[in-house]
């Protein structure tokens, strides 16, 4: 009985790690990528600031990557 919940805790903190892992890649992919002021405005797409945070720049398709 003991070996059999030593393993089942030992799956389920696998479990844990490896969901945890994939959402934090996931997470990593799902953000938009850095854009230079060049790519932008050859994209169409306007430069505009955010208090405290910044430059980003608006594309015409509703995106709003950050800039470099």
């Amino acid at each position: 009985m003991r070996i059999r919940r030593t393993l089942g805790l030992a799956l389920a903190a696998a479990t844990l790690a490896g969901m945890s892992a994939v959402g934090a890649v996931s997470a990593a992919a799902a953000s938009s990528p850095n854009i230079s002021r060049d790519d932008c405005t050859a994209a169409g797409g306007q430069i505009a600031a955010r208090p405290y945070a910044g430059y980003y720049c608006a594309l015409p398709d509703g995106t709003k990557p950050a800039i470099d």
